[in-house]
């Protein structure tokens, strides 16, 4: 993923993710879905969301947006490729109450509004609101520091170090 220039790789690029929503961020190990809790699709933290706005939580491009809209896959101008999952078994509302305000190729900075969605609307039709953000390219990264849960908001609040090889 990293060019060489000249000869000599790139020097290791360290990168402060910010909370993408608003809300009180928890373990992932706390996540009541096993493909998230035993991080199957990666490592990272969740938040249980107070509204329902989602931001980039870094600099980078969208990779991937779901045609449900439930989900977007960055990759962050460190290489690390995040994806932020919007509640769970949120899939099956087949967009219902998301809108998206960007598309595959978008530059994104740390803050752009990624998407919207209906927050009672999710809590209504969906197992959980609890929104994973997730490392899913780990062999791509040296090391990962998240910070203790707690209260955090969009935008603002670090919530991952990530440090790619």
């Amino acid at each position: 993923m990293f060019k060489k220039l000249f000869g000599k790789k790139e020097t290791v690029k360290t990168l402060e993710v910010k909370a993408a929503l608003t809300g009180t961020a928890v373990n992932l190990e706390e996540v009541p879905d096993p493909v998230f809790a035993e991080k199957m699709m990666g490592d990272g933290i969740a938040i249980e969301p107070s509204e329902g706005v989602v931001v980039s939580p870094v600099n980078g491009e969208i990779v991937q947006v779901f045609p449900t809209k439930h989900a977007i896959g960055i990759r962050a101008e460190n290489g690390a490729e995040i994806l932020i999952h919007i509640g769970l078994e949120t899939v099956s509302m087949k967009g219902e109450g998301f809108e998206t305000h960007v598309s595959e190729g978008s530059k994104v900075n740390e803050g752009d509004k990624l998407v919207t969605f209906d927050l009672e609307l999710v809590k209504e039709k969906a197992k959980s609101t609890i929104t994973p953000i997730i490392v899913t390219n780990g062999d791509q990264v040296a090391s990962l520091e998240k910070n203790a849960p707690g209260n955090v908001t969009r935008g603002s609040s670090p919530i991952m170090k990530i440090t790619a090889k």
